[in-house]
């Protein structure tokens, strides 16, 4: 017995059309898994917020990747492997909320929890935090200070 759902192909019906819906696999954001990126973005400019810290990096000319990267990291310091993970995915989810709007292409990211403060803070804080701090990041450095 066929299901419901499924078209009967014996009797010439063909299957509907796949929609016509952007694919959720080209907005997604590229993660960071070596090591090398991870102290490459150390390196680079970084804005602490009290939820997050954010150290971001411009790739070099020629590098193989295309548009946004960003890599998350929580230490033993915000606490046991629960406590990291649980931060890790508040950061991801700001992250996957945020980046691509704020995120400019060619750059890596990397998200760091903060102890305490990014579990125990309210989403919508972590939200501004990440705001407030690709702001700054990506604030013209040229203009001189008032």
């Amino acid at each position: 017995m066929t299901p419901p759902e499924a078209p009967d192909v014996s009797a010439g019906i063909t299957p509907p059309a796949v929609s016509s819906c952007p694919d959720a696999g080209s907005s997604r954001l590229q993660t960071l898994k070596k090591r090398a990126d991870f102290l490459a973005a150390a390196r680079a400019r970084r804005q602490a917020t009290q939820g997050v810290l954010v150290q971001a990096r411009r790739r070099p000319e020629g590098h193989p990747a295309e548009g946004i990267r960003v890599g998350f990291t929580c230490s033993k310091k915000i606490g046991n492997a629960v406590a990291r993970n649980r931060a890790k995915r508040r950061l991801r989810a700001v992250a996957r909320e945020l980046m691509p709007t704020l995120g400019l292409a060619g750059w890596d990211y990397v998200l760091i929890g903060r102890r305490e403060d990014t579990i125990a803070r309210p989403y919508d804080a972590l939200r501004n935090d990440l705001k407030y701090a690709m702001k700054k990041l990506h604030a013209d450095r040229s203009k001189p200070r008032a």
